[in-house]
């Protein structure tokens, strides 16, 4: 099949991109400025060539992605996957008295405006079997685990889930699967080298949800990067 990734230009991103093309899927790898060196994903073109297309895609503007869009209708491309993974994270660790909510527009524009955006124009491209979008989320957007802190990511992922749950009640009878996905707390930018997972092991799991398709056990459609459903 073929999986647009957005934010495919590092961390999470760049592994589901390289796990996507070991597992012999095309990969439209979405980041703001392709015209600046992307070392990583340099290299994987190196080993896929044709396999891989990389493409200016800036989930803040719309017309950007409507254009990409379009272009890549009119090339005759279709999609097997949406993985929606660009996000921010910003005023981590900032009590609620200090919070800039310029922080918490800039977070929502990303985080969730922007997974809205990409399927807006994206969806109908989204024609082959067996299709899915996945919405990568986080286990701060539990309001059932809620924490003092990380506000903007924490809400910006609450209702990320909440769209997913959405897409997923309107897109069913398409047979197309919707799942917010919880990567684990990741040794990346974002997650610091404290962190346990390894992104490239996130990245398999991710993978392995698109390709063998399990439902979640619960009613909502939230589960970790094995497929086990999280608390919403």
């Amino acid at each position: 099949m073929n999986i647009l990734i957005t934010g495919a230009g590092r961390g999470l991103g760049v592994e589901l991109a390289a796990e996507a093309l070991k597992r012999g899927h095309g990969v439209i790898a979405g980041v703001r400025h392709p015209d600046q060196e992307q070392t990583a994903l340099s290299q994987l073109a190196a080993t896929y060539g044709a396999k891989l297309t990389v493409a200016a895609l800036d989930v803040t503007n719309e017309e950007g992605i409507a254009e990409l869009a379009a272009s890549l209708k009119g090339q005759g491309r279709t999609l097997g996957a949406i993985i929606n993974n660009a996000a921010i994270l910003t005023a981590r660790n900032t009590p609620v008295e200090e919070l800039d909510l310029k922080d918490m527009l800039t977070t929502m524009d990303i985080n969730l405006y922007g997974p809205m955006r990409v399927v807006k124009h994206f969806l109908p491209l989204l024609t082959e079997p067996d299709r899915s979008i996945i919405n990568i989320s986080s286990e701060a957007g539990s309001i059932t685990n809620a924490y003092p802190g990380d506000y903007p990511y924490a809400i910006s992922k609450t209702a990320l889930n909440m769209f997913s749950q959405q897409l997923h009640v309107y897109l069913q009878e398409r047979g197309i699967q919707v799942l917010s996905v919880h990567p684990g707390w990741m040794h990346t930018d974002m997650g610091g080298e404290e962190a346990p997972t390894n992104p490239r092991s996130s990245a398999e799991g991710i993978i392995s949800l698109i390709e063998q398709r399990r439902a979640p056990e619960g009613h909502f459609m939230f589960v970790d990067y094995t497929g086990k459903d999280m608390d919403i």
